[in-house]
């Protein structure tokens, strides 16, 4: 016995012969088919049941020759299923309408009396397509699922102190416009998590929100990774790429770590930004791009510019709006609720028994310094629920090293006392100190390429 191929099959014909008929035929090849000689029928046709193939009659007895009532049937189960696949059925003298109706979302049309053959060519194709739909419309919600768990991480802004009080007006304030924003504070203070705030309080929330890590991109490779090239405009352009300006067309580009960009590169970002358009590396024509800019740095960028290593055009440009947000020193009102939300967060993810922070850790907690802000507490805390045993974290689960004053610990190095980590954090803070914190000139007296320095910052939480 021949195997059915997976497939439902609908036919909405008011000719009961044609549906007899087709059904005869189309039972010997497909698993399910329905007929309905009533096309009022088909609301509760569709929402009852999945069809793979919709074959649609054009002309029904109310209407025997304009078409109308196919097109208004077929307008109706592309409302009620976006990626329906509707086959009309047509006489050869409606060929025109027939085409006309593919123009509005038919797939597909057979000509009566049909060829059994013909017939089953187009409803296999017709499969085929509702196939490639499914797969599109799943491929979209993971999307979406994923933008949605990406964003969820940053979605909550921990913080009741007055300074994050401040921060969370002016985000209200701006967020609704189209100002540039730039956000300064040190690292691990969660700058990257006011910038999507913004974003996600703005009127391009449904549009993509872009981050760029400006530190990370080389001189060479800055013009391809933010305004894109053509293919074989150099080595190893294989394909045309889009850069991250296009990317986030109509939506929001957070360009990250913007104190570290070479004056070089300052200008071609400038004229970027001023024209309001990109030109791919290797392309004539230049593409309009419309973005809202959002910034951020570590770096004393005011400082820079007096110093000549910050355009001071380019800070005009990016600092309408400016957020500076406090280091978790100046917000120690926080650090119960930022302890107890990592507390949850890990306690959840390594299936551990742990409410909360004793208040002895969360005094201990208050007194230390955190030179790497909320990341170095976030880091702290998973630390904590994965050694512990207790269910409320006690001051000896948390590994906190006795804080001093950068002085101090200087102090402290001697030839009767080298420990490695200990010296190179503090050549890495003289670096730091005197080049005004300019990541690029630091890692050259270090004889360190940036992303070493990068990595070494983020380890120490410098």
């Amino acid at each position: 016995m021949k195997e059915l191929k997976p497939g439902k099959i609908l036919i909405v014909d008011d000719n009961e012969d044609l549906l007899k008929a087709a059904k005869i035929f189309l039972k010997r090849h497909f698993g399910q088919v329905d007929t309905e000689i009533n096309p009022d029928l088909l609301p509760i046709l569709i929402v009852n049941e999945q069809y793979d193939v919709i074959m649609l009659d054009m002309n029904f007895t109310k209407d025997v020759s304009s078409g109308q009532e196919g097109f208004y049937w077929l307008d109706r189960i592309l409302e009620l299923d976006s990626s329906a696949v509707v086959v009309l059925i047509t006489a050869y003298g409606d060929v025109n309408t027939a085409v006309r109706a593919i123009k509005e979302g038919a797939t597909d049309f057979v000509l009566k009396p049909w060829e059994n053959e013909k017939l089953l060519a187009t409803i296999n194709a017709s499969l085929q397509l509702r196939q490639t739909k499914l797969e599109v419309h799943q491929l979209k919600n993971q999307q979406q699922q994923i933008y949605q768990d990406i964003d969820s991480k940053f979605k909550d802004i921990i913080g009741q102190s007055a300074g994050m009080i401040k921060v969370f007006e002016t985000i209200e304030r701006v967020a609704g416009t189209d100002a540039n924003v730039l956000i300064l504070g040190e690292n691990g203070t969660g700058k990257e998590l006011i910038a999507r705030a913004i974003h996600r309080n703005s009127r391009r929330h449904r549009e993509a929100f872009v981050g760029v890590d400006l530190g990370s991109i080389t001189s060479t490779l800055f013009e391809s990774e933010l305004f894109g090239h053509k293919k074989g405009s150099f080595t190893d352009a294989k394909e045309d790429r889009t850069g991250r300006f296009e990317q986030a067309n109509k939506g929001t580009l957070f360009l990250d770590e913007i104190g570290n960009l070479p004056l070089a590169l300052q200008a071609k970002l400038l004229a970027a930004l001023q024209n309001r358009e990109v030109t791919r590396v290797g392309a004539n024509k230049a593409t309009p791009v419309n973005i809202r800019l959002i910034s951020a740095t570590n770096m004393p960028i005011h400082n820079m510019v007096y110093d000549n290593s910050f355009r001071q055009d380019l800070l005009y440009r990016i600092n309408t709006i400016e957020i500076t947000l406090p280091a978790l020193r100046e917000r120690l009102d926080d650090i119960p609720h930022l302890a107890n939300h990592f507390i949850e967060v890990y306690a959840k993810k390594y299936n551990k028994d742990i409410r909360k922070a004793g208040e002895g850790l969360i005094k201990r907690m208050q007194k230390y310094h955190w030179p790497g802000n909320i990341r170095e507490l976030q880091h702290s805390i998973e630390r904590a629920v994965i050694m512990t045993n207790h269910s409320v974290l006690q001051p000896e689960d948390l590994f906190i090293q006795k804080q001093l004053a950068p002085e101090k610990q200087e102090e402290m190095v001697s030839l009767d006392h080298l420990n490695i980590e200990d010296v190179e954090k503090i050549l890495i803070r003289k670096a730091l100190q005197k080049h005004n914190g300019h990541i690029t000139r630091a890692a050259e007296e270090l004889g360190l390429t940036r992303s070493s320095l990068y990595r070494r910052l983020e380890r120490y939480g410098l």
